[in-house]
């Protein structure tokens, strides 16, 4: 499309452009790309001090630029006009919608999937090749299952909600409005629920429910364990990236992001809007506040206070566990110091 035609969709969303003072500058745009990968015809985008300097390098034919007039200056300078916002980022990945629509099955229920009677399905939904939904499902309008995904009995799917190929819905699951499970997932499956006896383990059945709130997306290969009893819920619009596990019992608050490999134990209660990076480990019934954020390879066997950042195995504070990783650089320094000095 046109440069002018996508600040005309983009519509309030863009805060000043170059169209302003050069509309003789309108080039064609046929995709996006990388800041430093671009080519011409493509657009891309500056956020942060880090990629300001690719501003004078970039091939690309436009530029999405924060509000920074010495930029906008430069890119015009060189011929690539710009869109500026606040966020850029953010304006990009509107911009990737207007390029790019995820594939889509067509609506309709494929002949090799199997629906068991009395299945409720709503409005314009997509049953792929090879899904098998069991008795007593209800699956919302314009929900869209892909190919070979199984569904147990006693589950609801939401509105608009997409269950990726070879995703695997247990039975007792309740999954709300606009979710995304993707490939490989397992959602509502028992979780690890054996009692200790003198002749060995007796298996605790898991007769919870798991509870996916509006707007939850589960990345590849992520699981959420069923409970014994009561519920796992995860909140409204939480992200899950992939390879990630979360344990019976936990109850995970709205708009929080667990990256990859992050694993939770039974009964961890996280807050709203929390933070964990990749391969963070929680331990059983520990509390995660409001806002928390804990770094990368992060072994939480305590609570933490909202807001908190954490670092660490096991965790502490941020700030102690950058003085204390300063020191443990320092240890090779320090042990030969002391094994050279004179001994009194």
């Amino acid at each position: 499309m046109q440069f002018s035609e996508l600040i005309t969709k983009l519509g309030s969303a863009v805060q000043a452009s170059s169209l302003d003072t050069h509309s003789h500058l309108n080039p064609t745009l046929t995709g996006l790309a990388p800041i430093d990968a671009a080519t011409p015809g493509t657009i891309s985008y500056i956020e942060g001090d880090k990629f300001a300097k690719f501003v004078g390098s970039t091939a690309a034919s436009a530029l999405i630029l924060p509000m920074d007039r010495s930029l906008h200056t430069q890119a015009i300078d060189r011929g690539i006009v710009w869109i500026a916002a606040s966020e850029p980022r953010l304006l990009f990945a509107r911009v990737i919608q207007l390029f790019y629509q995820p594939f889509q099955l067509p609506t309709g229920i494929h002949p090799s999937a199997i629906v068991a009677p009395g299945v409720a399905l709503g409005e314009d939904v997509s049953i792929g090749s090879h899904v098998v939904i069991q008795a007593g499902v209800t699956i919302g309008n314009g929900a869209i299952v892909h190919p070979n995904v199984v569904i147990y009995p006693d589950v609801r799917i939401g509105d608009r909600t997409i269950l990726h190929a070879n995703c695997t819905i247990h039975e007792r699951v309740r999954i709300g409005a606009n979710c995304v499970i993707h490939s490989g997932a397992t959602i509502g499956a028992e979780g690890f629920g054996f009692v200790p006896t003198a002749t060995g383990w007796f298996k605790m059945e898991q007769a919870g429910y798991t509870v996916l709130e509006d707007g939850v997306e589960i990345g590849c290969n992520s699981t959420v364990d069923r409970p014994a009893v009561g519920e796992t819920r995860i909140g409204k619009d939480t992200k899950l990236d992939n390879l990630v596990h979360v344990g019976h019992g936990c109850q995970i608050g709205s708009n929080c992001a667990l990256a990859a490999q992050v694993g939770l134990a039974g009964g961890v209660k996280v807050g709203n809007g929390v933070l964990l990076a990749g391969q963070v480990g929680v331990a059983n019934q520990v509390t995660i506040g409001d806002r928390a954020i804990a770094s990368s390879k992060t072994g939480i066997h305590r609570n933490v206070e909202p807001g908190e950042i954490v670092s660490g195995y096991p965790a502490v504070s941020h700030k102690l566990w950058l003085k204390t990783a300063a020191i443990v650089n320092r240890l090779p320094e320090m042990y030969q110091f002391f094994k050279n000095s004179p001994r009194s």
